[in-house]
Formats: structure tokens, sequence, C-alpha cells
């Protein structure tokens, strides 16, 4: 599990890699960003969660709340990259709050939420009352809780990039049988052939297979370029 630090391009690529890896499945995302506010003995807690697929956007919200409450003693925070159920990563932060009373409850509260790809920072404006080490934890706990129970979703479903090459033809019937498996079509290349670039989800790579042949046409591996 990963603190503050790290080099963000290796973590990126790393998570790129189990990504592919794992097995794909939908899960939930969220769908906007959300921000809700308590007080605890005069010390504001502001939570706020969003949608980040990465640890670069990660941090970037992280900065975003940053200079948008400068003044704030505390931006605390965790998030979970990837399937809920499986993550690609993790990681959390105190920020100068006692060790294990504020990134470890918020990442606690997204471990049990099922959402994932998701950051959630907990901005905390002192009071002048000091809340004790279970206070502190009860307090992030709840900030988290309250934003993640809040949060609109969105059904996130894994979708592959494919090409595929045919006569002139096949352009109107792949539209046609994309259109109906929530597919689209990315671009179209006209030379000899016609070279089309798709976007599909997952669960239906195995009937384009079975369309492609039945069209006489070719999928075409990552590496072939047209000619």
């Amino acid at each position: 599990m990963k603190t503050d630090g790290g080099s963000t391009q290796d973590d990126n690529r790393r998570e790129n890699d189990r990504r592919l890896s794992q097995g794909r499945r939908s899960f939930d995302i969220p769908a906007e960003a959300l921000e809700v506010e308590f007080e605890v003995k005069k010390s504001r807690f502001i939570a706020r969660a969003a949608r980040a697929n990465d640890r670069a956007a990660a941090l970037a919200l992280l900065q975003q709340a940053r200079e948008d409450y400068p003044d704030a003693r505390h931006h605390c925070w965790a998030y979970l990259i990837g399937d809920p159920h499986s993550p690609v990563t993790v990681a959390m932060s105190d920020d100068g709050e006692p060790s294990g009373t504020a990134g470890k409850p918020i990442l606690n509260v997204l471990q049990h939420k099922h959402v994932g790809d998701v950051m959630l920072v907990v901005i905390r404006h002192f009071g002048g009352i000091k809340l004790g080490a279970g206070g502190l934890v009860r307090a992030y706990s709840q900030a988290a809780q309250q934003v993640m129970q809040a949060l609109p979703t969105e059904t996130q479903v894994p979708k592959q990039e494919c090409r595929v090459r045919g006569d002139y033809a096949l352009e109107q019937s792949l539209r046609h049988w994309l259109s109906s498996r929530d597919g689209h079509l990315v671009a179209v290349e006209y030379l000899q052939e016609v070279f089309c670039r798709i976007e599909l989800p997952d669960v239906h790579i195995p009937e384009l297979k079975a369309f492609v042949v039945a069209q006489r046409a070719v999928l075409l591996d990552d590496d072939e370029e047209p000619e």
C-alpha cells in the first residue's frame, strides 16, 4: 500500500498492465464529483469524492482540493483504482494527522462501498478543540461515509478497441451491428479495402469474431497496418 510519494509514471504503467491482465467486469464508478460538509466540536470536515482512473488523476484532484481550501490544516485522502472487488491499486495519506486516524478510516470506507476509480479527500479546518485519536477516526469515517452514501454512480462497462478490414459494403453492416451492442465506429479509412476502428464492450467480442467471419472480413492484429 502506498502513502505519499512514489513515481507517478511507473505507478500508471503498472496500473495499466494489471488492468490488461486481470479479468475485466462491469463495476460502479462516480458519475460526478460530490462534496459534503459537517462539523465536530468546531472542526469543519469537508469530504469530496470524484472519479479518478489512475494515480495521476487522483493526485490532480488532491491538488485541486488544496487550492480550493488553502487555509485548511489537513487534506487527508484515499483512493481505490480499478474494480473495487480486485483493485489495481489503493493508497492513502493522513496528511499530518496522527498515524492511522485519517487515511486508513477513509480507505476502509472505500473498500466497503463497491465503487471503483474513486478518490476521496477529507479537508479539515481545525476548530481549536482536540478530538483525540478515537474522535478523529470517527470524524474521518463519518465524513467519508456521508459523501459516499450520497455519491451518484454509474456502471462502467469495460470496452476494447478493435480493427476490422473488409470490402466497402462492410461499413454499413458493421454500423448496424454495433448499434445494437453499445458499440460505435471510431474511424474509417478507405483504401483498396475499408478499415474500420471500433469500440465494443468486452462481452460482445466473441460475437464480433463470428460477425467478421460471416462478412468475409478480417479482424486485424494490433500491429497490422493498412496497405
